[in-house]
């Protein structure tokens, strides 16, 4: 290693050299650059000073802001440091917007269904807040839009209500939940299975065995009268099913490609049975928020 001497021009080295002819060159960063660092550093200072920040043993630097007092869910008064958090439980309750919602939802629970369904304003209001509490508490299960999952949850579009589609029933619903329950059949022999599916699919305008269908309908007249009614209209008291509405909560007809997929799929549920249970909201939503869905269900099945 020898010394390098720095000539006019050159490009200034910290004046070393290795093995003859590597040098290492002297680059100092740029002033702008070294004020800038030296401002983030002061700025990250006055930051930690300010607001909630470092960790500090089990808890952290509360920062010097002032303190803020809000409202939350169970309505009691909070009073705590200065916190995003915070911030955001005040502006929801207290903000411009969040003042006017408050008043506009107090307008609509205090109205009656008829009120609010002939009020196109209050329609919109609650169809907007509604599509909230339904995302966040029935489109697990009835999927976004309410269009259920065949088999599984029942769809609340197609206006064919099990438990009836009044403001009155829907409410019930959501405040008590349902419990969907059939007995299954499986004593039956292969062939009143077989007969009792073809009666099924006739009822609802499909095209069967004229003898196979005649022979299930007396299957189901000692079967499932109970139930779904001499008439196969279902009793919305029980939820059970319309069977000639062409409309499917359970079997996939709809999904089958010829008529012995369609009787397969109605015979797993012979077989199988039905037991399904919606819980009960009353518990976890308020009675103004399960008016708003009231309101919102009804209005994407046509309601009754």
């Amino acid at each position: 290693m020898s010394e390098q001497k720095h000539t006019e021009g050159s490009v200034q080295t910290t004046g070393h050299a290795w093995d003859g002819d590597l040098q290492e060159f002297n680059n100092p960063l740029p002033r702008w650059w070294v004020w800038a660092f030296y401002a983030t550093v002061i700025f990250a200072i006055v930051y930690w000073i300010i607001y909630p920040s470092w960790p500090m043993g089990g808890s952290y630097l509360k920062g010097v802001m002032n303190t803020i007092t809000y409202e939350n869910d169970k309505g009691e008064e909070v009073t705590t440091h200065w916190n995003t958090r915070a911030l955001l439980a005040y502006d929801m309750k207290n903000s411009d917007a969040a003042v006017r919602q408050s008043e506009y939802l107090e307008k609509v629970t205090n109205a009656s269904y008829s009120q609010i369904a002939q009020d196109p304003e209050m329609m919109a209001f609650t169809r907007s807040y509604a599509k909230g509490l339904f995302g966040d508490n029935c489109a697990a299960c009835h999927q976004q839009g309410g269009v259920g999952v065949i088999g599984k949850y029942p769809n609340l579009v197609d206006d064919s209500w099990l438990y009836g589609g009044t403001y009155v029933n829907i409410e019930q619903s959501i405040q008590n939940g349902r419990r969907g329950n059939m007995p299954n059949f499986e004593s039956l022999s292969d062939k009143q299975k077989d007969d009792l599916s073809e009666y099924v699919l006739s009822l609802s305008g499909h095209e069967v065995n004229r003898n196979k269908a005649q022979s299930g309908a007396k299957v189901f007249q000692a079967n499932c009268v109970a139930c779904h009614g001499a008439d196969a209209e279902g009793n919305t008291a029980i939820g059970a099913a319309n069977l000639t509405d062409r409309i499917w909560t359970v079997a996939d007809v709809p999904g089958a490609s010829n008529l012995e997929a369609k009787k397969v799929a109605i015979k797993q549920v012979i077989n199988n049975g039905i037991s399904r249970h919606m819980p009960a909201w009353s518990g976890r939503l308020s009675g103004d928020e399960i008016k708003l869905l009231t309101v919102y269900v009804h209005s994407l099945g046509g309601g009754q």
